[in-house]
């Protein structure tokens, strides 16, 4: 088992992405630390995967919207589990917003917080917590977005590029100290976040027009990459993007 008698903390991990994470890590040998907001029973399905591989499981909830609760939810999250071998950052939420001069002050807040200033508190947390132990691995999930951007958007794109050069910034302060950081950029994947425009035909074949694999990809297939880079396999890998998005950067010229 490639994580054999580790343990990780996957946030957002009642539904989507995080949820598929969380179960591959389990089926390698892992044990999880559940994350949930608001869908608790989506978390307790979580944990009845995660516990049918025959790995430990936990639940906690925390809304990031307030960075100080993030902190908080870190430091009982380690009381908990007593140690974190891997750290996920994958909680997020995205703006709504038809033209990005539309986003309320206190909306481009909360997506900040959510989406970038808790994951460094969370990030930071971890960090120190792995310089104790000698070592660790902590994977961040953006979006191609950290990439490209979208009219309305300004928030979330701000929120991902933020998080993409916070993971830069980090594996070059870390490299030597036997902590890897990495993140995840998904495209279109078919999750409750894009489920307002996969159920929408006009959009959703707009949406396939432009991936050239033509179609939305699979939380398990993100998963897969997060797998890759908790396990030794990529134990030379860090401060890297991993783009997980059907060909949608290369289709638009993204770098």
């Amino acid at each position: 088992m490639r994580l054999a008698n580790r343990i990780a903390l996957v946030t957002g991990s009642d539904s989507g992405i995080g949820q598929q994470i969380a179960i591959a890590f389990a089926r390698e040998g892992a044990d999880v630390l559940v994350h949930f907001h608001r869908d608790v029973e989506g978390a307790r399905e979580t944990v009845g995967h995660v516990r049918a591989q025959g790995r430990r499981a936990e639940v906690m909830q925390a809304d990031f919207g307030d960075p100080r609760a993030a902190g908080g939810f870190f430091a009982d999250a380690l009381a908990l589990m007593r140690r974190f071998d891997i750290v996920v950052n994958n909680a997020g939420v995205g703006s709504g917003a038809a033209h990005s001069l539309d986003t309320e002050l206190d909306e481009f807040v909360h997506v900040l917080n959510v989406d970038l200033v808790s994951p460094w508190v969370i990030t930071r947390a971890a960090a120190r917590h792995m310089l104790e132990r000698g070592g660790g691995t902590i994977i961040n999930v953006t979006s191609v977005h950290e990439e490209m951007v979208l009219p309305g958007a300004a928030a979330y794109d701000a929120a991902k590029a933020g998080l993409r050069s916070l993971t830069r910034a980090l594996a070059l302060e870390l490299a030597d100290k036997g902590i890897r950081i990495n993140n995840i950029a998904p495209g279109m994947i078919a999750t409750p976040m894009t489920a307002g425009v996969l159920s929408d035909p006009e959009r959703a074949r707009e949406a396939r027009r432009q991936i050239p694999m033509g179609r939305p990809g699979r939380p398990e297939e993100v998963a897969q990459v997060a797998l890759f880079l908790a396990s030794d396999e990529a134990s030379y890998v860090t401060g890297s993007s991993y783009f997980v998005d059907g060909g949608l950067m290369r289709a638009i010229g993204g770098t």
